[in-house]
């Protein structure tokens, strides 16, 4: 299965209008962003688990990377509220859950094999730093390494935001709303900026916070 496997081209889905499609495992559907492979693949996905459902226990072989973005996600290492950002890597294993029900965004098999250590943040209490060369922008950063930079931005009211990365983008909507284009992004929706693409967005007049990934679309891989 592929759905927008072509990484050069920028991608933008408005998550809230998607349908949800039935996962293996009862009570929990998910909105595919994009995948390269059958229920074992490289996948970016927003995860509804239902109240009181929960998936069996498994390894994550190409390691987990996700966000609670409603509710609650339970595993037996702990519980994690909305605002939770959360690294698994390779061979790491739990059993997820969610008593009250939850949504996450979760990308899967795209870890760099010599990460090893497991990251839980609070996003929603990290500090924010403004940034000099951006105005009305402030941001903290969740994870860094040689692969890739992970932050929380704040964006305020009707500022323009330029963005760019030799190694592509990835962006969330967390909160409030911009535009780009001719295209209006608001809560929960997901743009991929492909490698040395410039864009300009113009936030709504409640800002914006956005989680952003960039320099991984240097490094695309898929289970063998």
């Amino acid at each position: 299965m592929k759905v927008n496997a072509d990484f050069d081209r920028k991608v933008i889905e408005h998550t809230q209008k998607m349908p949800w499609s039935p996962s293996p495992m009862s009570g929990v559907s998910r909105r595919m962003l994009d995948r390269i492979g059958e229920e074992v693949a490289r996948a970016t996905s927003i995860v509804r688990y239902d109240p009181g459902s929960n998936f069996s226990s498994h390894v994550h072989s190409g390691g987990e990377e996700f966000i609670v973005l409603k509710g609650v996600f339970q595993d037996e290492h702990g519980d994690y509220p909305a605002g939770t950002y959360v690294r698994n890597p390779i061979n790491t294993e739990h059993t997820p859950a969610s008593e009250p029900g939850c949504e996450i965004f979760v990308k899967l098999w795209q870890f760099d094999p010599s990460e090893t250590e497991i990251l839980r943040v609070d996003m929603n209490t990290i500090p924010l730093q403004t940034d000099p060369d951006r105005s009305g922008v402030r941001s903290g950063q969740l994870f860094s390494d040689s692969r890739e930079t992970v932050k929380i931005e704040q964006w305020d009211p009707e500022t323009e935001v330029s963005l760019q990365h030799t190694g592509g983008m990835e962006l969330l909507v967390i909160d409030g709303s911009f535009t780009q284009g001719d295209e209006v992004l608001t809560k929960h929706d997901w743009l991929r900026l492909p490698k040395n693409e410039h864009l300009k967005i113009q936030t709504g007049i409640h800002g914006s916070r956005v989680w952003i990934k960039t320099g991984h679309l240097d490094h695309i891989t898929s289970p063998s």
